[in-house]
């Protein structure tokens, strides 16, 4: 940083701190901005452009129960010029999703056209035949009404706790005598669906139909109200919030981690609300009750919207109309080395296995936790656990361990946000059975990725590990792309060993021989690294790096970047979210260039590589470039030694970089351009290339000026 503070262009993007970083907030509504970019490419099928609705709509709603609420929440603890600056970001923010939501309806519009051309049809309650409307009327009656618990809005009682992110229908009832009435009530989506399908309507021969939920109840509404009020009109208009997901805990010492966690849950339940989406056409009478029920303020984000709300719905879209409609699964590669379960711990001792899903099976990861559960050498296993799937191979397999004598300990962090539920309930099903479950350590999320097995051999206890940038989640590994390291190399096992006990026993501190670790090493061990590049660069020698993360949002990490960029290191930054650094920047950032990739798989591997005068180093593991993964978490990089895997993990990073369908260039405006592709430029798809990569072996047809410079940066000799 010394060396920054000294370089007058430098000091002068220091002090114009809106132009040396991009908020991040702005910069995840960009990244969500590019999921939407995929719902309107015409390249991509088409139920799955429905379907990336639904993750856009998933991906808002989580912005505002994070970000926003921690903007909301700075506003309401500042003072002077931080206050104003957060009102001023709170008003972008506010600006930017209502445009996004303008070109989301847009392009839902013109879905539903593309959906009717494939004889799929998704209609409301106007437009019911009169065989639809008895079956809608039936289905209402036996299916719906038994669900539903609308709730009277009355200056004179409290409004009860509603759940965020669940949709609502606000009722205004007209009475015969000319009064007004107001309610609410739940769309029971969770229990039902959101999408009936109904009867084709008469005369139509082919398609199929399909009615929302809500608007099964829009039709049927008067008979809710029936017996209770003369009516003269009902009429019912979508709305739902968004509540701030921070949890806080009481530091009260004589209440359990477990039930502290679950009493924050209940407050959750209770948080401000953040947004408040709603209806367009709702009635001012009707809104003003329902802001006044639920007390929203000045900061709130009111946004007017569509008649249709909850489209993260659309992630479970179903498609009846074949399977051009969706993508076209890539077949599983296998690895006949670890097909056989038996040979797996001699193949790990062999050597070092990479595994890349979900190209390859997450079925390796449990293979490996069963067979030591049985194994009569292995004598314990301990494992990382932040998120896993419902019903999880990967518990059951510690269950088995337990019982078949092995010591089990499992690290389970009750904080991984949205899963805190879930994870008390397999706290609680693990400690029953005995297995000892760690919580890690206040203040101090554990983010890592990391099991060990101690097997019993020949020369004395040997250690087999595991490093990843995923979770151990048999779901999320089919959604998500995420390396696994599984090695058999001692000096790391020592490492990952010295993780547990440090989990175990914080007030230890421990020595690692290789592993960077949050919060101790990785901050100094990733800036040793880059100013290492910087000397290199100032010396002569040929400088790079290529930092492949979720989020790059990092301050002191940004600033050790440009300090890089203007020494004459070269920059490549494949970042799938956030990124503040602002790349392309006269006298600043010159040297840095980055991409973002959107494609059918969620992008979610960290991998670190600097060029080290020829003799590159790799490191992968579960630290973002965020500081609360650097300084606030448990987290784990590893170096990769292996020569084979090296290359690997190169050719792979090489078609990310020239990817020119699905990459989206990351400038100074986060635009969102994609890479212009000349007439003759063969096509490169990252995510299509790698599969046949790893499927055979072979590299995939770059044009010959990039496998020019990918050649290049693989020289073993330094270059002055």
């Amino acid at each position: 940083m010394d060396a920054m503070s000294n370089n007058p262009v430098t000091t002068r993007w220091a002090d114009l701190d809106g132009q040396l970083f991009f908020p991040r907030e702005l910069s995840w509504l960009s990244f969500n901005a590019r999921v939407l970019q995929e719902a309107q490419n015409t390249a991509v099928p088409l139920i799955e452009r429905v379907r990336y609705l639904g993750i856009f709509s998933n991906n808002l709603d989580e912005f505002f129960r994070v970000r926003v609420a921690e903007v909301r929440r700075l506003i309401s603890v500042s003072t002077g010029p931080q206050r104003q600056s957060a009102k001023d970001l709170l008003q972008s923010i506010q600006q930017e999703v209502v445009s996004l939501q303008k070109e989301f309806d847009a392009i839902y519009a013109a879905l539903i056209k593309e959906l009717h051309q494939q004889k799929i049809y998704l209609i409301n309650e106007r437009q019911l035949d009169d065989g639809q409307a008895a079956f809608v009327q039936q289905y209402f009656r036996d299916t719906v009404l038994p669900e539903l618990e609308p709730i009277l809005l009355e200056e004179t009682l409290t409004i009860p706790n509603l759940a965020d992110e669940s949709l609502y229908l606000a009722v205004m009832i007209r009475t015969a005598k000319g009064g007004e009435r107001f309610a609410v009530l739940e769309v029971p989506s969770e229990q039902l669906g959101r999408f009936i399908e109904i009867p084709r309507q008469k005369g139509r021969r082919r398609g199929t139909v399909y009615i929302t939920l809500d608007n099964v109840i829009r039709a049927c509404l008067p008979q809710v109200f029936r017996g209770v009020f003369k009516l003269k009109s009902v009429d019912a208009y979508c709305f739902k919030f968004s509540r701030d997901a921070e949890l806080e805990l009481d530091p009260s010492i004589s209440e359990s981690l477990i039930e502290k966690m679950a009493s924050s849950l209940k407050q959750r339940r209770r948080a401000d609300a953040v947004r408040f989406v709603y209806d367009k056409s709702m009635p001012d009478a009707l809104l003003g009750a329902l802001r006044k029920s639920f007390g929203f303020g000045r900061y709130d984000s009111m946004i007017p919207g569509g008649r249709y709300h909850n489209s993260k719905d659309f992630l479970s879209f179903p498609n009846p109309g074949g399977k051009a409609l969706e993508f076209k699964p890539y077949p599983r590669i296998n690895l006949p080395d670890l097909d056989d379960p038996a040979s797996i711990f001699e193949i790990i001792r062999e050597r070092d296995v990479l595994l890349y899903f979900p190209y390859h099976s997450f079925g390796y990861i449990v293979d490996v936790l069963k067979t030591a559960a049985l194994d009569p050498a292995v004598t314990s296993i301990k494992i990382c656990l932040y998120r896993t799937a419902n019903n999880s191979r990967v518990v059951e397999a510690l269950l088995n361990a337990l019982h078949n004598g092995k010591r089990v300990t499992a690290v389970v962090e009750l904080a991984a946000r949205f899963d805190e539920q879930a994870n008390i309930e397999m706290a609680h099903r693990l400690t029953e059975a005995g297995v000892e479950v760690i919580f890690g350590i206040p203040g101090l999320k554990v983010h890592c990725k990391l099991f060990s097995i101690e097997r019993r051999e020949e020369k004395g206890i040997r250690y087999y590990s595991h490093i990843g940038t995923g979770n151990f989640n048999e779901k999320t590994a089919r959604l998500y792309t995420d390396f696994s390291l599984l090695t058999s190399d001692q000096t790391v096992g020592r490492d990952v060993a010295a993780v547990f006990e440090f989990l175990k026993f914080n007030y230890r501190l421990p020595n690692y021989e290789m592993l960077l670790v949050s919060p101790h090493s990785s901050r100094s061990g990733l800036e040793a690294r880059i100013d290492r590049e910087i000397r290199n660069a100032k010396q002569g020698y040929r400088a790079m790096m290529t930092l492949k993360c979720n989020n790059l949002v990092d301050r002191q990490l940004t600033m050790k970047l440009y300090e890089a960029s203007q020494a004459g290191v070269k920059i490549r930054l494949i970042v799938r979210g956030m990124c503040s650094l602002l790349p392309g920047v006269s006298g600043v950032s010159d040297n840095i260039e980055a991409i973002s990739i959107i494609d059918r798989y969620l992008e979610h591997p960290r991998v670190y590589v600097f060029h080290n005068r020829g003799e590159p180093e790799y490191l992968f593991g579960s630290a973002d470039l965020m500081t609360r993964n650097i300084d606030y978490r448990v987290e784990v990089l590893c170096p990769i030694k292996d020569p084979s895997i090296q290359t690997q993990l190169q050719d792979i990073l090489d078609q990310q970089w020239y990817d020119n369908t699905k990459a989206r260039v990351l400038d100074k405006e986060q635009a969102n351009a994609k890479r212009e592709r000349g007439k003759t430029t063969p096509v490169l798809q990252a995510q299509e290339t790698i599969h046949r990569y790893l499927s055979s072996g072979k590299k995939p047809r770059m044009p010959r000026s990039l496998m020019r410079q990918a050649s290049k940066r693989r020289r073993s000799s330094p270059s002055r």
